[in-house]
């Protein structure tokens, strides 16, 4: 195919996609209005399925196929990640030097450590009742880990990380969200349909049919997938080194 004909090709496809926005904006609602057609529909949905949180419940229920396509792009990040980063043959792994920390900066990440670890677990624990989830939740307790290495040194961060435990974690989670989507298909409704389960009391745990149980997979994926991510930026930074004469 020569240039001019990708050329045209391309016009024609960017013709169509500019005439597909233009109709979709030109049948928006008003902007600035009291009352939105969208908003109210997903509200009265996540109350008829008892999630006090709506953008949960538009994460995780009304398009949580969507979410999976979230999800699998961050899988596919990291998984791409792990294979540029690997150790080569003419790399070696040496061991981290121990690192002089001064001892208000010690004190205080290990003080912030288990309070921010904690945080990150709530977050995504209550991701059906109150603002957050499992995407914010788990960037925050992956990232409390870290802690150490700003309060310690590399050594005892690897020691509270073992990176195969989290590479496992993030397959099994996002696997689970696999799962619990084709659970509906076999039930006999759809792909992720929020109906397997009883939706329980309004404004508690438990409440919210399948939209707990999608935020907690999407908690953990994201968490084990950031410290993957991490783990394999810091070791080519840390402790990854080229064999001398290569």
């Amino acid at each position: 195919m020569n240039p001019r004909t990708r050329l045209w090709l391309l016009a024609a496809g960017g013709a169509g996609l500019a005439a597909l926005l233009v109709a979709a904006c030109l049948d928006l609602p008003s902007f600035g209005g009291r009352r939105h057609p969208y908003g109210e529909r997903a509200v009265h949905a996540s109350l008829s399925r008892y999630a006090a949180n709506t953008v949960a419940s538009v994460n995780f229920d009304q398009r949580a196929y969507d979410t999976f396509g979230e999800m699998t792009i961050l899988f596919a990040a990291v998984l791409g990640c792990v294979v540029l980063l690997r150790q080569t043959r003419d790399e070696h792994r040496a061991r981290p030097q121990p690192a002089e920390v001064a001892g208000p900066v010690r004190g205080y990440a290990l003080i912030v450590l288990p309070v921010a670890l904690l945080t990150g677990l709530y977050v995504i624990a209550h991701g059906q009742l109150s603002p957050g989830g499992g995407f914010q939740g788990g960037v925050v307790a992956a990232t409390a880990l870290h802690l150490l290495y700003l309060g310690a040194d590399y050594r005892a961060l690897e020691r509270i990380r073992p990176v195969a435990l989290f590479e496992i974690g993030d397959a099994l989670a996002a696997s689970a969200y696999l799962v619990l989507g084709l659970a509906g298909v076999l039930a006999g409704t759809a792909f992720l349909a929020n109906t397997l389960l009883p939706y329980g009391t309004f404004n508690t745990l438990s409440s919210g049919g399948t939209v707990p149980l999608l935020n907690a997979a999407i908690g953990m994926e994201v968490a084990c997938a950031v410290v993957v991510l991490l783990a394999n930026f810091l070791d080519q930074a840390v402790t990854i080194e080229e064999e001398s004469g290569s």
